[in-house]
């Protein structure tokens, strides 16, 4: 599991196993937001499975699966107030890293885009779905 830190209190990961998950916790994260949807990839842990072992490790669980056809989601505010109003760090995770990150992008007020779309870039994401926008 590779996590990159985007700020303070949101890090994208590519995939998470239910294994990492209590070493999530022990990092700090309060969340753990998961934006692949349920059978995305054979073997892939379910939501549910998650779910439970977030819940077992205190950790807030969320889940918002988006792919490119669907971006940014049926309710990007919600996504929004999951980042911004935690009670703690937010480990958001799809395969690769990419859809969260440009999820947190797409989620940035007007005022906030143009700088959360710099940090991004310059940490090498692909920012093509927020141009989709």
């Amino acid at each position: 599991m590779k996590i990159v830190k985007v700020t303070p209190e949101v890090a994208v990961s590519e995939q998470v196993n239910l294994d990492d998950v209590p070493a999530i916790a022990a990092a700090g994260y309060a969340v753990l937001m998961n934006n692949r949807p349920d059978g995305e990839s054979p073997g892939q842990p379910t939501s549910a499975e998650f779910a439970a072992a977030a819940a077992q490790n205190g950790l807030q669980y969320v889940y918002y699966p988006i792919n490119g056809m669907n971006f940014p989601g049926p309710n990007l505010s919600a996504v929004a107030a999951a980042f911004d109003n935690a009670q703690g760090p937010v480990l958001a995770f799809c395969r690769s890293g990419t859809r969260s990150i440009n999820l947190w992008v797409a989620s940035r007020s007007p005022a906030e885009l143009p700088p959360a779309l710099e940090l991004a870039r310059s940490l090498g994401y692909d920012l093509s779905m927020v141009g989709q926008r």
